[in-house]
């Protein structure tokens, strides 16, 4: 199945966790050393943000930048909720994973099947992060993990180099996918709160 066929259940599954998520575990510890769950969230909604204009080839949304409490505003898991579909719909579209885009406007920018593969990972690690840090349900669908699995293989160590993902953690060979995937982002599969 093509990526781009992937990115709406991506996205709903990642609205069903942020929806999920009580607000009392907003500074509850994720697997992401330096975030809590509020800084997990903003960054999702930041960089969601951003992902529909870059389908669209167009500079980033105006508005705040990375650093805003997007979670202060109030309704932080229906501005996800948007966000999330707007660019799943504009990721859907075959245009979008053609020639080079960006997610920042920087250019030459990046190929664009990279940026979405980036966008797509972020909808399931993310999503796990927030799922084990609440305690909410993680139900995303098996192909989506596999899909990000596929995208993170090539692309990790570059993602390490950018210091997207910590160090790889070792996961055997024969692990569900999901824990393999964790793994080569710098996560660890039994991570607890």
């Amino acid at each position: 199945m093509e990526m781009r066929a992937l990115m709406m259940p991506a996205a709903e599954a990642a609205t069903r966790i942020v929806r999920a998520v009580p607000d009392e575990a907003l500074t509850a510890p994720t697997p992401c050393p330096d975030w809590d769950v509020r800084a997990t969230i903003n960054h999702l909604i930041f960089w969601t943000g951003h992902g529909a204009t870059a389908a669209g080839k167009a500079q980033p949304p105006e508005g705040p930048g990375e650093e805003h409490d997007f979670v202060a505003d109030g309704d932080w898991a229906g501005t996800y909720a948007r966000l999330a579909r707007e660019s799943a719909e504009a990721w859907s579209k075959p245009e979008a994973w053609e020639g080079n885009t960006s997610l920042t406007g920087s250019q030459p920018g990046m190929p664009a099947a990279m940026i979405g593969g980036m966008l797509l990972s972020e909808y399931v690690l993310h999503g796990w992060d927030l799922a084990v840090a609440a305690g909410v349900p993680y139900d995303v669908p098996q192909e989506v993990v596999q899909a990000a699995y596929d995208h993170m293989v090539p692309t990790a160590e570059m993602g390490r180099q950018y210091e997207a993902f910590g160090p790889e953690v070792a996961v055997p060979e024969d692990a569900p996918v999901l824990d393999r995937l964790l793994g080569l982002s710098g996560r660890n599969p039994d991570w607890k709160a």
